[in-house]
């Protein structure tokens, strides 16, 4: 019906009841049989989950909202409220953004410890020389906010005049975490790009474009969060 902070206004508001009741505690737990109302309109229970791979191009934000009115992903997908990205690719990268309204799926795949891969074909200024090569892939390197980069897996994948390509795997998702460590080794991110998220690879998905996942693809998804055992 509506975003998780939406929700929590209407529950502030006194908007929902459950089982006749007004709710007031934010935390509260939905059992089976329960009656739900917004607005004294019955909620009606989820069945399917929607989960959606996009090819988000630079210049969006991963947000429902902006007060200074700049470019949103949900602008240009028609998804419902409760649709949100796993994650969130920054302002200016791009690449491949997982959507869903499965929020056990979700929060598996980005807590802390979680230790899922991400992959990123990134652009830099200049050429970093061994000695930065080896401190990304050691980690330890002070990207500010008293935070120290991770061990990073690092390809070099081309040297031109004035820039370097390179290929990083990262397991966890901090804050801008790609381009505050390459800006703290001198090397300035020109562009970013997310190739691979856990299982799910971009592959030749033109920019702005979605498509559903495959039952199949969902599968490898919760088994890699550790919600599907392997079977033998």
């Amino acid at each position: 019906m509506c975003s998780r902070r939406e929700a929590d206004r209407r529950i502030a508001a006194g908007r929902i009841k459950v089982n006749g009741e007004i709710v007031e505690d934010m935390g509260r737990r939905v059992q089976s049989g329960d009656i739900v109302l917004a607005d004294d309109k019955a909620a009606a229970a989820l069945t399917e989950h929607t989960y959606l791979l996009f090819h988000k191009p630079p210049g969006m934000l991963c947000s429902r909202r902006d007060d200074r009115g700049r470019a949103l992903i949900y602008d240009t997908l028609d998804v419902a409220a409760n649709v949100q990205s796993v994650g969130r690719l920054d302002m200016d990268s791009e690449g491949l953004l997982l959507l869903t309204d499965d929020g056990e799926l979700a929060r598996a795949l980005t807590r802390p410890g979680a230790n899922i891969p991400r992959i990123y074909r990134v652009r830099i200024t200049g050429h970093p020389d061994m000695d930065t090569l080896q401190q990304l892939r050691c980690g330890g390197i002070d990207m500010g906010r008293n935070e120290e980069s991770d061990a990073w897996n690092v390809v070099v994948d081309a040297e031109k005049s004035s820039h370097t390509w390179l290929t990083i795997t990262i397991r966890r998702g901090r804050w801008r975490e790609v381009r505050r460590t390459l800006d703290a080794s001198g090397h300035k991110v020109r562009r970013l790009l997310r190739v691979e998220f856990a299982t799910q690879k971009l592959g030749d998905l033109p920019q702005g474009s979605v498509r559903p996942l495959k039952p199949g693809e969902v599968l490898q998804l919760k088994r890699t969060a550790g919600l599907k055992k392997q079977k033998n």
